[in-house]
């Protein structure tokens, strides 16, 4: 007994559907000719902490992120390797880590310098005479 089903062996029968047409006969327009790039998480800042190995630093980013419960806003830190190819950087700097192709396993970030925030600027911004205090060629007349 021969069964010709197209059912035998959990098969499904093949149904071929028309192809249907689009609602306009109008082709669709062509995409944007202007390249969008997207620039998340490209440039982060952060203060080195570590320094030790050639041409790398070890830079510590703080981030403000929602507690999954309570969210109250919490400090998130993370620890990036980024490329410092003329060893400029000590611990403590402020940089900026600029997103790039991957220099190594763990790199992909090139270090660049940045002013810190809350240094306090030098007394040459601001004219002694200003400050009102007498200027030592003064004093000694």
């Amino acid at each position: 007994m021969i069964l010709t089903s197209p059912f035998i062996h959990g098969a499904l029968p093949s149904l071929r559907l028309p192809k249907l047409q689009p609602f306009s006969s109008s082709p669709p327009p062509p995409p944007p000719s202007i390249s969008i790039s997207i620039k998340a998480m490209k440039t982060m800042q952060g203060r080195v902490v570590c320094a030790t190995n050639d041409k790398t630093v070890a830079v510590e980013v703080v981030r403000l992120a929602p507690h999954p419960k309570y969210k109250r806003r919490v400090r998130k830190k993370k620890i990036y390797q980024a490329h410092d190819a003329d060893n400029r950087f000590r611990v403590g700097d402020f940089v900026q880590l600029e997103q790039s192709r991957p220099i190594s396993k763990t790199k992909s970030f090139i270090a660049l310098p940045v002013t810190a925030k809350n240094v306090p600027k030098g007394s040459e911004s601001i004219p002694e005479e200003l400050l009102g205090i007498p200027l030592q060629s003064q004093q000694q007349e």
